[in-house]
């Protein structure tokens, strides 16, 4: 994590071994900031590189993209040590390590994240995946990254909109495992907001320090990395109602997040003060707070085939309190029942 060292990226990656062609998948709003610049170390570094532009944004996170990818390999005789980068933000990293993970049974990886919530989030942990018409991110694999490589400085060209999704992301750490990061927030949320270096730099390694740490004791999500979920449950659902246009992911995470804590707090698991606090944070950067007027039925068909379901149950993160979260299974009598409780 190095603000303005994305020139020197081709260098890591031949100290990492790569050789050759490295393929570059990106989008072309990230290709027209950071392509050339990317492209150019990699060359300085005796490296050539392929690039492959994937359209922006989460509807095209799927198997034809993927398969756009495959091609692209195919043509250009990429092999089982050849290298993939994924230059851009989660969408990319998504796609780029699910195509890694599965070309000639699996490839090496370096995630190159340019979104605050890539930064923070997505590029940690090896998960990677694209989403089908019915849900997000049914179809993908486990697929640790040889390297992920932060460089700050991106989130420069980084949307107002796009950013605070991403803080989303930051406000969930805290409330799920660090009550006195989530108070740094709190107080120095102007700061932030205003991209102050010091501030973002630090929030990014704080973030990375806590999945980092959860992600190496759980690396396949059957315990302890079940609790970085929190607010995904319903926020997937609200993401997948909308079309995967409506809202970003960072947004419906915020909507997820809320609804789980009024959700805690209608099964007396959590105090309405702690709530208020992760609301009222959420609100102050910028993020949407309620649940969209859905139909019952449709977001709990969305929600029966997630990925958290188990054994009928519906595996819900939520809050104690600030800082400590426990994971409740549900039957959907009880989810419908609170849901149509939040809707009110």
């Amino acid at each position: 994590i190095e603000a303005s060292s994305l020139d020197r990226l081709g260098t890591s990656l031949k100290d990492l071994g790569a050789e050759g062609a490295v393929a570059l998948v990106t989008n072309p709003k990230v290709d027209r900031f950071y392509g050339k610049r990317v492209r150019g170390g990699i060359q300085r570094a005796g490296l050539s590189s392929v690039r492959m532009i994937i359209p922006d944004g989460e509807r095209f996170k799927n198997l034809s993209s993927v398969r756009r990818i495959y091609d692209q390999l195919i043509a250009h005789r990429f092999e089982r040590k050849s290298f993939m980068v994924a230059l851009g933000g989660g969408v990319i990293g998504d796609l780029a390590g699910f195509a890694a993970a599965t070309y000639l049974r699996g490839i090496p990886v370096v995630q190159v994240p340019t979104t605050l919530v890539a930064q923070v989030d997505a590029s940690i942990g090896g998960k990677t995946g694209v989403d089908h018409p019915k849900g997000k991110n049914l179809i993908g694999a486990f697929h640790q990254p040889k390297m992920v490589y932060i460089d700050p400085s991106t989130l420069s060209t980084l949307d107002q909109r796009e950013f605070r999704a991403g803080l989303a992301e930051v406000v969930k750490y805290g409330a799920i495992l660090d009550a006195d990061f989530f108070a740094y927030l709190e107080k120095e949320g102007d700061r932030i907001l205003a991209r102050d270096p010091v501030s973002i730099l630090y929030i990014i390694k704080r973030c990375c320090e806590i999945k980092a740490r959860v992600v190496q004791e759980d690396e396949r999500e059957s315990g302890l990395r079940r609790v970085l979920n929190f607010g995904h449950t319903i926020g997937h659902a609200v993401e997948t109602l909308g079309g995967y246009r409506k809202y970003l992911h960072g947004e419906a995470v915020s909507i997820g997040m809320v609804s789980a804590s009024r959700m805690a707090v209608m099964m007396n698991l959590c105090a309405e003060s702690d709530v208020d606090r992760i609301l009222t944070l959420l609100i102050r950067f910028g993020l949407p707070v309620s649940l969209p007027k859905v139909k019952v039925p449709d977001i709990l068909k969305i929600i029966a085939i997630d990925k958290k379901v188990s054994g009928r149950k519906v595996h819900f993160v939520l809050p104690e309190r600030i800082g400590r979260v426990s994971i409740r299974g549900l039957d959907v009598h009880e989810v419908s029942k609170l849901i149509r409780r939040l809707l009110i």
